[in-house]
C-alpha cells in the first residue's frame, strides 16, 4: 500500500519561498519515479517536477515544467522517505493545489495535496 502525505503549503507573498514535503510510505523514493503536480481552479493538473529512479545510475534524471525551471528544485531523502519541492521566487501563477505522485510497479499513486497560495 502506497501512501503519500504532503505538507508545507501555505500563503506566501510574490517573490517568497516555500518547501513542500511528501512523506512516502510503501514506496522507496530513490527507486521509483517521484513527482510533484499542481492543479489550479478551472485548470488541468500539470506536471511541475519529476525525479527518476536512482537505481544503477549515479545521477537521477530530473524534469521541470518550463514555467518553474530555475525557480523550483525537486529532491528526495531516502532515510526520511521524503520528497521535497523547494519553491523560490514564487509568482501569483504558482497558486494551486500541489500533489505528490509516485509510480511503482506500473501503477500511479497520488497524495491528497497541499494548497499553495501566492498573494500580496
Amino acid at each position: 500500500q502506497v501512501r503519500l502525505v504532503e505538507s508545507g503549503g501555505g500563503l506566501v507573498q510574490p517573490g517568497g519561498s516555500l518547501r513542500l514535503s511528501c512523506l512516502a510510505g510503501g514506496v522507496i523514493v530513490t527507486r521509483n519515479t517521484m513527482a510533484w503536480y499542481r492543479q489550479a481552479p478551472g485548470k488541468e493538473r500539470e506536471l511541475v517536477a519529476s525525479i527518476g529512479s536512482a537505481f544503477n545510475t549515479p545521477v537521477s534524471a530530473t524534469n521541470y515544467s518550463d514555467s518553474v525551471k530555475g525557480r523550483f528544485t525537486i529532491s528526495r531523502d531516502y532515510a526520511r522517505s521524503t520528497v521535497y519541492l523547494q519553491m523560490n521566487n514564487l509568482e501569483l501563477e504558482d497558486s494551486a493545489r500541489y500533489y505528490c505522485y509516485a509510480r511503482r510497479g506500473g501503477a500511479d499513486f497520488w497524495g491528497r495535496g497541499t494548497q499553495v497560495t501566492v498573494s500580496s
